[in-house]
């Protein structure tokens, strides 16, 4: 285990003890062991003089050692504690021996001696293991190394195996993930919760050290900064500077917590996107700890954890409070998964992006239907697909709807591992690991047929240049087509794809005066053109592309117009190195496209603000303007909220469409711009080819790239180094604090559970249709200055200039209740058509913003419900989507289905996931939203199943069926407990 830096002798004990009674020794025993007096193996060893020779030199906020690599940070702790792996042995008897023990295999280095030991699937010498898809023999391994006939039990092992029998019928399992990945947005107020449950311990009676994550948690700060500063040299440090004074109080907060918590490493800002750190660095692949081999696995509190799936890690996103009960030691309740095949073969085209690949396979798979299920890659394609390729399509998997979109490892992850600075030595283990264990492709020998759920096929060279949107990622568009399709979305109704213009007034032209020069905007102009995201940045390949079509630009005179917002923010600074030392950042500056900062900026909404005047001319002139970026999402409002057309697009498209300063353009029979003497310049003439590309690639992408910058990266900066931070490991709130804020949800809380409840004559708060996102529950994007957390802020003496985003503002949650539901461009059924984050409050018929109404609701007592249409909550794994509704007094949700992380969120906080039958919504039904609710649910938890049908009677005379969608047993303890985390306190203090 990780032992954080200046740990007093005494915190570490206390941790070691918690960590190895939660981990170890089974509840009964544990009560047993603190009702008597301390037994011998507790006696025999003396920790205090052991544990006071501890003391290392590096900074409190890191795991406490030098950079070495993730896996060697485990071993270095090890070799200065002795005593602790003395202590967890002898401890470790008194647990319930594993059933499986007997399958523990050496695994022998080639020299001489062991790698370690593991256990072993081939020892089991059943059948059925080697028609199992790979993912499902990862979720296999952690059932079999981690059963204890408590947590994890023999019969889980035997759903598994038979996983192509049991995997249709919704069967629950356990997992036990291995690490546990988080960003400052989600971060922060996954900390808050962990400092709220120790307080609560504390008001309990009990030992708040209990709180303390019990496996490595890694917390990458890349979610804060903005772009406001671009095309300067300089940016890079005004927009740092701009971060830290926006968000001192939310960094010191996350530094005290490395401190205060065992088992957390933070990654200062400044370093990269959290997706492509854990890729290029974090991702171990196999661990090694104590001597067991084991896969890497790691759920984390953004969606896009998905992205480590491309380097054979089993990956993916989870709500934030899912994610502390796993740091908690609480196994992770599953079905056990269908896996959809997809068969890759042939060769991508000249001229044809990863970018284009993803945006297809998307479209594939959204059509296809993959909500809930694993999807494996496999076939002859895919030695043609480097694992950046992989790591991009991995990385969109919530966008096509899957919990994982998986590569196994083979010999492209080994060659990706040593370019990335793995040691040799690594690599070796690795490989001989994953080979011993049957969880390594070689595609060089005959492959046995596995076993899928369902299949599908893509030939690489049927694939073709694209871009999606205007509102949705799955919405793809061939670039040959994307001009017709344009004009069909201004003519279109309102909707996802269309904006309504009238005829008349598409071709309405706004002049406006830019720094004193004349510029124009008209529909489809790009205003905001963003080299952004993870998605992309991680590749090298469209990263070295989008400095080429810029070389070439330039090099023909074309340059981007002064008025589009153009920025270049990557995700590592690896990337920096190879433009750099190829020569083509200089012709990236040259168009706009300086670096602006290391995170995810334009991609979740950080994309600053437009000139005033091009902002303006927009406004005034009702002009649908465009984004194009190269990210994932492209909500309506999440990218900017001026600009309602947003297109996603690879790096060098979006250089290709800054270029032609509009989305209105047919890129095959019109010129991007001219040269000086008048000539034009068509979009062939500034397209690199794949071997240009792979040229660069080859000559500018070097392994000591990798290995320096992630040699610096937890040294932090200077002003991250000087902030300053207590001690203490129970958090001093400041009740003046606008950015952290004690969180009620525990203030009330006794050991008796409050029990299942049903809703009595409940007021619907809001009445949706279909694919209300996230984004629309609870926007990261910038605080309105009407709304009711803007009102809140300026009440408490914060200028507007420093409201910051409800991202960076997730730490409090009288500004997050305040933001719930404030999207600009929320659709409520009950406002007839009016857009915006109002609701009609229904005993008086008064308009009001949400909030209001909902605090109007909860004065008089009367609960809320919200009704809803198809994959209500998709997008981003946001927690406080689930928790924003609750505050606001909200007690279920009627949808005709639901986003996978979105509803265990919704059960997380209490909120009952209700779904309509098959063929029947609110509108079927005659549901207007007008009525009062009442759902007959059960008091009795035990009468309640996983699935099963709930009537619900309105006031009005109506009657329906709905299914309760409590999908797993331990759902419905959470619900019985009124949440996770109350799950979690009780069972810790009864421990």
């Amino acid at each position: 285990m990780y032992i954080t830096a200046s740990s007093s002798a005494s915190s570490i004990l206390r941790a070691s003890s918690s960590y190895l009674r939660a981990r170890l020794v089974p509840p009964s025993l544990s009560r047993t062991l603190a009702a008597s007096s301390p037994p011998k193996a507790y006696r025999s060893l003396n920790f205090s003089s052991a544990v006071r020779s501890l003391r290392y030199s590096a900074p409190r906020w890191s795991h406490g050692v030098d950079w070495r690599s993730p896996i060697s940070l485990r071993s270095q702790i090890r070799a200065v504690a002795p005593v602790i792996e003395q202590f967890q042995r002898k401890i470790s008897t008194m647990a319930s021996e594993n059933p499986f023990k007997a399958n523990l295999t050496s695994l022998p280095k080639p020299g001489g001696g062991e790698f370690g030991k593991f256990y072993s699937l081939p020892s089991l010498n059943d059948p059925r293991i080697e028609k199992l898809p790979y993912s499902i023999r990862i979720l296999l391994e952690s059932a079999i190394r981690n059963c204890d006939n408590f947590q994890v039990k023999k019969e889980d092992v035997e759903k598994i195996i038979d996983w192509e029998n049991t995997s249709p019928k919704q069967v629950e399992i356990p997992f036990k993930p291995a690490r546990v990945l988080l960003q400052d947005f989600t971060g922060v107020p996954a900390v808050v919760d962990l400092a709220c449950m120790r307080d609560a311990m504390n008001r309990l009676g009990s030992d708040s050290n209990k709180i303390n994550p019990l496996v490595p948690v890694d917390l990458v700060i890349d979610h804060s900064v903005q772009v406001d500063v671009t095309r300067s040299e300089n940016a890079v440090q005004a927009n740092m500077d701009l971060e830290f004074q926006r968000n001192k109080e939310r960094f010191g907060f996350l530094k005290w917590g490395s401190t205060a918590f065992h088992n957390m490493l933070v990654v200062p800002p400044g370093s990269g996107i959290v997706h492509q750190v854990n890729l290029e660095y974090l991702g171990r692949v196999v661990f090694n700890t104590d001597n067991i081999l084991y896969p890497d696995s790691v759920v984390g509190t953004d969606s896009h954890t998905t992205m480590i799936d491309g380097l054979g890690v089993a990956g993916w996103g989870v709500g934030g409070i899912e994610a502390e009960a796993a740091m908690l030691g609480q196994p992770m309740s599953m079905v056990l998964p269908g896996v959809v095949g997809f068969k890759l073969s042939g060769k991508l085209r000249n001229g044809v992006t990863a970018t284009d690949l993803v945006l297809t396979v998307t479209q594939m798979l959204r059509k296809h239907g993959v909500v809930g299920k694993f999807v494996e890659f496999y076939g002859d394609g895919m030695g043609k697909l480097s694992l950046a390729d992989r790591a991009t399509i991995a990385n969109m998997s919530p966008e096509y709807g899957a919990t994982m979109g998986f590569f196994p490892v083979d010999h492209v992850t080994l060659q990706y591992l040593k370019l990335t600075g793995r040691s040799d030595e690594t690599v070796a283990m690795i490989e001989a690991y994953l080979r011993a264990n049957k969880l390594f492709v070689d595609y060089n020998e005959p492959q046995l047929e596995r076993v899928y759920s369902s299949y599908l096929q893509l030939d690489l060279t049927d694939v073709e240049p694209c871009v999606s949107g205007p509102k949705r990622p799955h919405d793809r568009v061939a670039l040959k087509e994307m001009k017709a399709d344009w004009h069909s979305c201004l003519d279109n109704k309102v909707g996802f794809k269309g904006f309504a213009i009238p005829k008349e007034a598409q071709d309405k032209v706004a002049k406006f005066s830019f720094h004193g020069e004349p510029a124009e905007l008209k529909h489809g102009s790009v205003v905001i053109a963003a080299i952004t995201s993870c998605t992309n940045t991680s590749n090298p390949s469209v990263m070295l592309g989008a400095g080429l079509v810029a070389k070439k630009a330039c090099e023909l005179g074309l340059q981007v117009k002064p008025w589009v917002k153009t920025s270049l923010a990557p995700g590592s600074g690896v990337v920096t190195k190879y433009l750099l030392q190829s020569g083509l950042q200089k012709y990236l500056n040259q168009q706009g496209f300086n670096i602006v900062g290391y995170g995810c900026t334009t991609c979740i909404g950080n994309s600053g603000d437009l000139n005033e005047s091009v902002a303006s001319a927009i406004s005034e002139n009702d002009i649908v303007a465009a984004a194009v970026l190269s990210g994932n999402r492209n909500f309506e409002g999440r990218v900017h909220a001026l600009t309602r057309a947003n297109y996603l697009a690879s790096p060098p498209l979006v250089v290709a469409y800054a270029l032609a300063g509009t989305v209105d353009i047919d890129f095959n029979k019109e010129p991007i711009g001219t040269t000086k003497d008048g000539k034009s310049v068509f979009f062939k003439d500034i397209w690199p080819s794949s071997e240009e590309i792979a040229e660069a690639v080859q000559s500018s992408v070097l392994p000591a790239m990798f290995k320096s910058t992630y040699e610096a990266i937890t040294k932090g900066n200077p002003i991250w180094n000087e902030l300053s931070v207590p001690t203490s490991t129970l958090y001093s709130w400041d009740p003046n604090s606008t950015y952290i804020h004690d969180p009620p949800y525990f203030k009330n809380m006794t050991m008796d559970p409050p029990g299942a409840h049903g809703v009595k004559d409940a007021y619907c708060l809001l009445n949706f249709g279909d694919s209300i996102t996230t984004d629309h529950i609870s926007p990261a994007g910038s605080i309105h200055k009407d709304s009711p957390a803007a009102k809140y802020l300026l009440e408490r003496g914060v200028d507007r200039k420093d409201f910051n985003s409800y991202g960076s503002r997730r730490g409090n949650d009288e500004i997050m209740a305040r933001g719930t539901f404030a999207n600009i461009r929320i659709v409520n059924k009950l406002l007839n058509g009016e857009v915006g984050p109002k609701t009609i409050h229904v005993p008086t018929g008064e308009k009001l913003f949400v909030f209001d109404a909902a605090t109007r609701y909860k004065a008089a007592g009367q609960d809320t419900i919200i009704l809803a249409g198809a994959e209500y909550g998709s997008g981003s794994s946001r927690d406080w989507a689930a928790k924003g509704p609750m505050l606001l007094g909200v007690k279920a949700v009627i949808a005709k289905s639901f986003e996978r992380i979105h509803r265990s969120n919704l059960v997380g906080m209490g909120i009952i996931p209700l779904c309509y039958k098959a063929g029947e919504d609110a509108e079927t039904l005659g549901l207007t939203g007008h009525e009062r609710y009442t759902i007959d649910l059960p008091s009795n938890i035990s009468e309640i199943r996983p699935g099963q049908d709930v009537t619900v009677t309105t006031d009005t005379g109506k009657s329906f069926t709905c299914i309760a969608r409590f999908d797993t047993e331990v759902e419905l303890a959470y619900f019985h407990h009124g949440g996770i985390l109350q799950y979690v306190i009780r069972n810790l203090i009864k421990q």
